[in-house]
Order: structure tokens, then sequence, then C-alpha cells
């Protein structure tokens, strides 16, 4: 900075040398000052860039949504609302095209005919006419539908040993206790899939069944009930490490006071639940073991990645859980990292596109076109990438991990996300927020127990209700237990 002085040749004259370089020593006293002003403006104006940056990145993280991370939608607290469809779009309920539903008709139990003894208008005798009745079926329960059957053992004396006898109850019966195997079962399937409490169990029962209970019998039916669904869940559970694709994800799950997640593990044809005191790779060994050979589709947390180091399998990542971090990407303050986000976008709507129309063109066509969108998609991630900390991340995991998020297009039958797990793991989150958890490791294995077979049967489009019947009946009267295992080696 050069500063003029400037004054008049009298003004001059009149002062003398030292008056002047005093005056010139002032002038350059209050420069500075006014340097270090402004370099303190500067520190400061950059402080409080840093501090926008930083309160503008910590605004798009509280901001983060199902869309945009790996948080259920239940989660989201206010949602946008729903555009209006636009006309002629698609209406709720049936769709035009769709075939009509209708209920078969039930067998009936009672039939009550009403007649019409004469014509209502002139009074003249009727005739049956040649068309079918206006029938309408009722579903009513009956004043007490429980069945109360009451088995008896006579004794008797025998004169010859001089000792009495007890005739003996069918085993089915004495080990079933007061609940027949229809009313354990039923209860079963409300305590699990209904979300209800052993208080509501009770009233339910007092109420429309007429047929009280105290709370501490019902727990111990579904503990019998759990433990007929034990060699059913263990065979399951043996098969998955022989299993070639299985789709993996893990929540939390209260267990009383313990900190335990709830692991759902799902194959192609069945699905198995596991509580584990454990959000780790260790989870994964015992279940599964270290010699697992086949494929495993997970997100990227990182108890799969360490697994990935010591199995001999491989890992095939999600892209859903994938899009949700770089849709985050674009909303974080830095123009350079949205552009970023809003490229490596681009590119996975190129994939899928082309994912999505495989089946349309000839194998080698499609074939060339996945390989582009895969190269074009890689390029976009690991190309340029701002400086920003979220962008470097994901430009990382795509230079390390790039195989594992293209492994569905090399192995047929690995689908491109782990949504298949997501949703069999659905129900079970639902009834972690209504019932909170399991209280024990009884609690913890009822739940993996009745969640297996409930999936199971769901994937298999078998009745979950008539299976753990005959699970129950098998257990009371020691028959060979139903199998949820798929046909096969």
């Amino acid at each position: 900075m050069t500063i003029v002085l400037w004054m008049s040749e009298p003004d001059a004259q009149e002062l003398s040398r030292n008056e002047l370089l005093a005056l010139v020593t002032e002038l350059r006293r209050e420069l500075a000052a006014l340097r270090a002003e402004n370099t303190a403006l500067k520190a400061h104006i950059l402080h409080l860039e840093q501090r926008v940056a930083t309160l503008e990145t910590a605004l798009a993280k509280a901001r983060k949504d199902s869309s945009t991370s790996s948080k259920p939608p239940s989660s989201d607290i206010v949602k946008p609302p729903r555009p209006p469809a636009p006309p002629g779009g698609r209406q709720s309920g049936g769709q035009p095209g769709h075939p009509r539903y209708e209920r078969r008709a039930l067998p009936p139990d009672v039939l009550l005919e009403h007649t019409l003894p004469a014509c209502p208008v002139c009074g003249g005798t009727l005739r049956h006419a040649a068309q079918p009745p206006q029938v309408r079926q009722q579903l009513e329960l009956v004043e007490r539908p429980v069945l109360v059957t009451e088995h008896r053992a006579p004794a008797y004396w025998c004169p010859h040993c001089r000792q009495v006898r007890a005739a003996r109850l069918p085993d089915e019966v004495r080990q079933g206790g007061l609940l027949g195997p229809r009313l354990t079962s039923l209860l079963a399937l409300l305590k699990s899939a209904g979300h209800a409490s052993y208080s509501f169990l009770a009233r339910f029962m007092a109420e429309p069944l007429h047929a009280p209970v105290c709370r501490g019998l019902l727990a111990k039916s579904i503990r019998h009930t759990s433990g007929a669904l034990a060699p059913i869940h263990a065979a399951l559970a043996a098969r998955l490490p022989r299993e070639l694709l299985l789709n993996v994800d893990e929540t939390g799950y209260p267990a009383g006071r313990a900190k335990a997640w709830a692991w759902c593990f799902r194959a192609p044809d069945f699905t198995v639940f596991r509580v584990a005191n454990s959000r780790g790779a260790q989870v994964l060994r015992e279940t599964l073991g270290a010699a697992y050979a086949g494929v495993l589709g997970c997100d990227y947390f990182s108890a799969y990645r360490k697994f990935d180091r010591e199995f001999a399998g491989q890992l095939g990542f999600c892209h859903a859980h994938l899009i949700r971090d770089v849709k985050f990407l674009t909303t974080l303050p830095d123009p350079a990292t949205r552009r970023y986000g809003a490229k490596v976008l681009a590119g996975e709507r190129r994939l899928f596109r082309a994912w999505h129309r495989r089946a349309e063109l000839p194998a080698v066509v499609a074939r060339r076109r996945l390989e582009l969108a895969r190269e074009n998609l890689r390029r976009r991630a690991t190309g340029y990438v701002p400086q920003r900390r979220e962008a470097q991340n994901l430009a990382a995991r795509f230079r390390r991990y790039g195989a594992e998020y293209f492994r569905f297009l090399e192995v047929p039958g690995l689908a491109p996300t782990n949504n298949g797990a997501e949703r069999d793991l659905r129900p079970l989150v639902l009834d972690r927020r209504a019932t909170q958890g399991a209280r024990g490791a009884q609690g913890s294995r009822w739940t993996e127990r009745i969640w297996t077979v409930l999936a199971s049967c769901a994937r298999q489009g078998r009745s979950a209700y008539q299976f753990i019947l005959d699970a129950v009946q098998a257990a009371r009267a020691n028959r060979p237990y139903p199998s949820l295992l798929p046909a096969g080696p």
C-alpha cells in the first residue's frame, strides 16, 4: 500500500525536518493498524464462512430422510404432500383391464330360505321362476366360540394286583394343557403378526371367547409354541451355509436390558431370523461359517466388509443404499459436490435403464449396453472428484469396492438391491415398535422362530396358521415336525 502525502509548498516550508519525520512515523503507525485490522477482518470473514459451511452441512444431515439415507420411511416426520394425479392418470382402486376379484362362496353351516307366500302387489299365487335365487352369505361368531372338551381318565381297582390302575390320557392331551392346538396356534399368530400384548390376549379370551385365563398361562402357551418351532428354525438355520445366494440385513431389537440386534438371512426360498447380542461380523461367522462360498447381498455396513476379508464367498452391495448416499451429496452446500452427486445419479439411471430393458434386447446387445453403462458410472464416480470429504469417500468406495457394486451384473439371480431382506425385516420392526421387543433370552428365541415361520410361509404361499397348528400338533403327539426346507439337496 502506498500513501501519498500532499501539502502546499508554504506549509512544507514551515515544517522542520523532524516534524515531517514525526508525521510520516504517525502515518506509518496508522497504516500498520489499518493493515492489522484488515487482516483480522479477513480472518473473521474466513471463520464465518467456515462456520456457515459447517452449519449448512449439519442442516443437510439433519434433513436426511428415507430418500437420502438408510433411515426407514416411518422416520420421515414431515413428508411433502403428494402431487395431484394428472388428468387421466392412475386413480386409487381397481384399474381398467385388471381382472375382477370376487369372493368365493363358502359352504354354509346354516341354510335359511326366505320365501314369498303371495304376490306383494296383487296377492296372487306365486310359482317358482326359472332363475337362480338371490344369495347373500353372512359370517358370524357363535355365541360361545370355544369348545370345552373334558377328558377323564377313571381309576380302576385290580383285585388280582390289589392296586389302583388309572386310564392313560392321550399324549397330545397330557402335553397340551388347557389350550387346544387350534386355540394355541391362533394366540401365537395374534401375539406375533397381530402385535398383541399378553394383556390384550387375556381380554380377548375373556370377552369374545368367554374363556378367561391368566396372562401366565398365555405366556406358558407361547413358550410351548416356541419349543414346537425350535427344530424347524434349527433346520433352516443349518441350511443357510449351503445356500449360494443370500441377502442379509439387521436392525436393533431390545432384549430386556441388553442391547441386541435382529438379523435377517433371506435365501431364495425361505427366510431365517436370528436375535444376537452383536452387530458385528462374528454373527456372520457363527451363522454362515468362514467357509461360506456363496454370494452375500448386503449394504455397505462395516460388518459385511470385515466378513468379506475372511470368508471364501463374494459380496454384492446394495444400489438402493448407494443411491440414497449419492442423493445426500446433492443436498450439500458446495456447488461442486452437488454437481458431482447429480453426475453420479445420472450414471445410476443409465445403468438401471439398461438393466430393466435387458430382456427386450438380444443378449449380446443387452450385455454390451450394460458394460457401457457400468464403465460410464465408474468414470463418473472416480473421475473428477471434489475435495469435500463426502465426495472423496464415495469415490474411494467405488475404487475399492466397484466389483461388489456391479456383482449383480455377473451373478444370475442376485438382485441389485437388498430390498428383499428389508421387506422381510419390516414386519418385525413394526412388532418391535408395538411390543418394545423381548424381555430376555426366551423372548429372543420366540422372536427368531415365529418370524422365521411367518416370513418363510409368506414366501412359499403357505398358511402360517396351518403350519403353526401342524407344528404344535406334532410336538404334542411326538410326531415328525413339518418342514419349510425347499426340495433338493
